[in-house]
């Protein structure tokens, strides 16, 4: 009893201190909520900006990656980074751009473009981060694995000597320099030597539509008409006439008196001057793979004749066509051309491959002349005896019909039953000029002289006409994306504008003024061509 007063205080100090002590809790759970609340707030602030950065940061990648990939397109032929630039700009992203990088190769494109955007944090620079940039890297590559190469390469007469060696050592460089480089045979050269005319060789030419045929072993050009050169490929169901074996340039003499048909400066043809000359060694090499080959072809060329760079550039640009796919499949299957060039020449659209074109001359064009049509071949109104006298039948003379040069007489019949003379047979016995002489001037007079000589002898093709039709068919090489190189070598003014203006660009043209640096010109091409990354 004595402690009870005590007892009473004791619980009333201990209750009011835990009065206390709770009051003073309630305080503290406030202030925690009040922490916890920020906390919350501050993340939720947080997790609004990560969403922005976020959305910023798919926005501007999906725009690099669409506007990378664009500007990588082989396709295209403007200027890669401005393709990026104006890309993002347009979709209103343009300052976020930061860098643009492009390795371009002859036949690859590689584009990388790298961008930043800032976010402007709301929330995180509670936290100390006052700039939040969303980041975003792109690359694009588009690269060609096949590649068709058409060596168009001038043999004409100027070409004779040294500079013929000269392009043998640059040309057989640049085959081993392409194929050594091609493992997987993804490369094929075809070679068009050219002069005043491409002789394609029988193989090749017994897949056109030929007609007068003349019969001659190795001689087979083509004429070509005006509307071939509107299109890059040369058509096989259309007509194209061979171009006669004939002296037409040679004169004879214009002499009252008989001259012999075997005499050599008045009768018998030269054929040093003829258009399409015999030289086996020169025709088209069909697409080929072996370096061996193509190697022997290019050393095998020799010099002759006038200069015809459009012919060259039209055999060249035409056996690069899809359109020659069809006779190369049936080349393939007579064991003509090699299995593995199935499916050549590929489309032009085909983002897998590339055609180029290497056109060379050290000239410039020189005016086309031929026989015509009519005095090709087939029946010539001529006659000759065994013992090689002629006579010749003339509708318009009265009285006897048949002239008989060696005795200057007409005859009712041809001298001496001589058989009649196809033109082509004429031709490879005596020049035009002599025909048009003895048997027509002398017989008619000098007009029919003229005349003769007129309806036998014409103009295939002008200067002013030649360029035009080279340019026509640069233009369309250009434009179906075939890369033009163009090298003149020693060439005149009129032939360095030419081939100039035919290049794809001022990049791809070359004026080699010596062998040395027309060798350089084609291994700077091969360099050039070499950096394709070929694959399986």
């Amino acid at each position: 009893m004595v402690f009870a007063p005590s007892v009473r205080a004791l619980r009333g100090v201990l209750l009011n201190r835990i009065r206390r002590f709770r009051r003073e809790e309630d305080g503290a759970l406030i202030i925690l909520a009040l922490v916890l609340f920020m906390l919350m707030a501050m993340m939720g602030g947080v997790a609004v900006d990560l969403m922005r950065y976020e959305t910023a940061r798919t926005e501007l990648q999906n725009t690099l990656d669409r506007c990378t990939l664009m500007a990588a397109s082989l396709d295209q032929r403007l200027d890669p980074k401005s393709v990026v630039e104006d890309c993002v700009s347009k979709i209103g992203l343009g300052d976020s751009l930061k860098d643009v990088q492009v390795t371009q190769a002859l036949n690859a494109r590689d584009v990388r473009s790298n961008g930043r955007v800032d976010t402007k944090p709301f929330f995180l620079h509670l936290i100390g981060i006052n700039k939040f940039d969303a980041l975003a890297a792109s690359a694009a590559r588009q690269k060609i694995t096949n590649v068709e190469i058409a060596l168009v390469l001038d043999v004409s007469g100027s070409m004779a000597g040294a500079k013929l060696t000269g392009l043998k050592t640059a040309a057989t460089e640049f085959v081993d320099n392409m194929l050594a480089n091609d493992p997987n045979h993804r490369i094929s050269i075809t070679i068009v030597p050219y002069n005043a005319q491409v002789n394609l060789g029988s193989v090749l030419r017994a897949k056109y539509q030929a007609v007068n045929l003349h019969g001659v072993a190795d001689v087979n050009c083509l004429e070509l008409p005006t509307s071939v050169f509107n299109a890059p490929g040369i058509p096989r169901n259309v007509d194209l006439p061979m171009m006669a074996y004939a002296d037409y340039a040679s004169s004879t003499s214009q002499t009252s008196a008989f001259v012999s048909p075997t005499n050599a400066s008045n009768a018998l043809p030269n054929y040093s001057n003829v258009f399409c000359t015999k030289m086996p060694s020169n025709i088209v090499r069909l697409p080929s793979q072996n370096a061996a080959t193509l190697k022997s072809q290019i050393n095998g060329l020799v010099a002759g004749g006038n200069t015809s760079i459009t012919l060259g550039m039209k055999w060249g640009l035409a056996l690069l066509d899809p359109s020659a796919r069809g006779m190369y499949n049936e080349l393939i299957s007579a064991s003509q051309m090699g299995s593995n060039l199935a499916g050549r020449p590929f489309d032009y659209a085909d983002p897998e491959s590339m055609k180029v074109i290497v056109l060379m001359t050290d000239g410039e064009h020189v005016a086309h002349t031929r026989i015509t049509d009519p005095y090709k071949t087939g029946p010539s109104r001529i006659y000759k005896t065994a013992a090689g006298q002629y006579s010749i039948y003339h509708a318009s003379h009265s009285g006897d019909k048949y002239w008989v040069p060696h005795l200057g007489t007409w005859a009712a019949s041809p001298f001496g039953g001589g058989a009649e003379q196809n033109w082509q047979d004429i031709w490879a016995n005596l020049r035009a000029s002599y025909v048009a002489w003895q048997f027509f001037g002398r017989a008619l007079g000098t007009t029919a002289y003229t005349n003769t000589m007129t309806a036998m002898v014409s103009s295939y093709a002008t200067i002013n006409a030649m360029n035009a039709s080279l340019q026509q068919s640069c233009g369309l090489a250009k434009q179906n994306k075939v890369l033009v190189y163009g090298i003149a070598f020693e060439a005149p003014p009129t032939g360095i504008a030419q081939i100039s203006q035919c290049a794809s660009s001022e990049n791809h043209f070359y004026d080699a003024k010596n062998s040395a640096e027309m060798r350089q010109a084609f291994r700077t091409i091969a360099s050039n061509l070499t950096q394709l990354k070929l694959t399986q």
